[in-house]
Formats: C-alpha cells, sequence, structure tokens
C-alpha cells in the first residue's frame, strides 16, 4: 500500500498535508527516511511520523448508542449523521451496519468489515436484532402469535416470523411496553408490523445485534471501541 494511504488511513492527515510531510523528511519506515509518498509499505513495517509509530489497523469496530434525531449513514448534505458523534478524527472508510430510523435510538454498529456487516445483514443468516418499544395500543396474546406466524404487513412485506414478548401494559394510557426480535431490517420494519395490527410505535430503542449487546453505560450518542471478546463472538456467530 502506499506510504500516503497508509498514513492517510489512520488519520495521520489528510492525503495533502501528508504528502508534504512525508516530502520533509519527517517520516521514517523501518527506520530509514522515506520521501516518497507512494512508497510501497508492507502492513507489518514499522511506520513512524516525528518519530512516533503509527500502526495499521486493517478493520476497525466501534459501538455506537445512537440518539434521535441523527440519521444512520456515513454522510450526508443536509442532516447530522452517526459519523457525525465521532469526536476524534476517523478513518473515511467506516460505515453504519444497517440502518435505524431517525427517532429510533440504540445499538449501532459502525465498522469498515464489509464481510462481518453483509453476514450480520443477511436474513439467511438469521441474525437476531432484539428491540424494545413502547406501543400505542394493548398488546395481547393475539399480536404475539400474528408476529410469531410471519405478519403479512402489506403488498410489499410479509415479515418473517418475530418474537413480541410483553414487558407491561397501561390501559389508563392505552400503552404497551414491548420486547420485539426480528431476523431482518426492511424500512421502517417495525413501526410496519405494529400499523398492520392497528398499533402505533412511540419508542424504539434496539438493544442488541446477534451476540453485540448495548452497553447500557454509554450515554446517547457516545462511541466506544469494540473489546476483543465481542469482535470475536460476533464473527464467531456469522461463521467467520
Amino acid at each position: 500500500m502506499r506510504l500516503d494511504k497508509y498514513l492517510a488511513d489512520m488519520n495521520v492527515g489528510t492525503r495533502k498535508e501528508l504528502k508534504k510531510m512525508i516530502r520533509s523528511g519527517n517520516v521514517t519506515v523501518g527506520g530509514s527516511v522515506c520521501k516518497d509518498p507512494a512508497f510501497s509499505v508492507n502492513v507489518p513495517d514499522e511506520v513512524c511520523v516525528m518519530g512516533k509509530p503509527v500502526r495499521y489497523a486493517g478493520y476497525e469496530y466501534y459501538m455506537l448508542n445512537k440518539p434521535a434525531g441523527v440519521i444512520s449513514a456515513s454522510e450526508d448534505p443536509k442532516q447530522a449523521t452517526v459519523m457525525d458523534l465521532f469526536e476524534n478524527v476517523r478513518r473515511k472508510d467506516l460505515f453504519p451496519v444497517g440502518r435505524l430510523d431517525k427517532d429510533t435510538v440504540g445499538l449501532l454498529l459502525i465498522t469498515n468489515d464489509g464481510e462481518l456487516a453483509h453476514r450480520l445483514l443477511s436474513p439467511k443468516n438469521h441474525v437476531d436484532k432484539v428491540y424494545t418499544a413502547v406501543v400505542r395500543g394493548i398488546v395481547t396474546e393475539r399480536e404475539i402469535t400474528a408476529f410469531r406466524d410471519g405478519l403479512a404487513v402489506d403488498d410489499s412485506l410479509t415479515a418473517l416470523p418475530a418474537v413480541l414478548e410483553i414487558l407491561d401494559t397501561d390501559p389508563a394510557l392505552g400503552q404497551s411496553r414491548v420486547n420485539i426480535t426480528i431476523r431482518e431490517g426492511k424500512f421502517h420494519q417495525i413501526k410496519r408490523m405494529f400499523a398492520a395490527v392497528g398499533m402505533e410505535v412511540l419508542y424504539l430503542k434496539r438493544l442488541s445485534m446477534g451476540s453485540l449487546k448495548l452497553d447500557e453505560t454509554l450515554e446517547e450518542g457516545a462511541v466506544r471501541p469494540l473489546r476483543d471478546d465481542e469482535i470475536s463472538a460476533l464473527k464467531n456467530g456469522c461463521g467467520l
């Protein structure tokens, strides 16, 4: 890989800044000064900038506790995205795995590992995604059975069988608090499923995706790297 790309991927600077830095003799590769931005670097090579080692990370994995009001996209010219929540300079190839609606909160995986993302999102891999919701309406065994049997939502969607669990109900308010486990992620899926049984989702939060569970100590809008055990469990669960 080119030396300037290696350093750009690791957020040392922009390609323009890095070319100038390299040509000024501020970068060494294997202990020797390298002034060629196009120099071919092997990942195991020791690369230093101003004497400080810069180690290459091929894949990165982050957990975001998504707040309401931001969209699940890498960039958007008009709206704030989940990637804007990264306080530090970030590598440009990171992306959110799947989409949460703008007003939905909770767990979102951010990575640059395309193969893992594909396997997590593919319905044929049956990766459970667990949500908690507050809905307008009193959920009963009728709705539990409808979700379990595979709900015909509309002309474009018959949802795969899903697990609906009643946590509590409030007849005075006419509301229910529930958990839902689905294995796909179609557009507005959970909202559409409840609409199909005559109910409205008032609040929706994703709690887990596969083995990865939301760290409840992570405040809304906060990001942290995944631990090694979390990464291993995700990959093992997807056959990687």
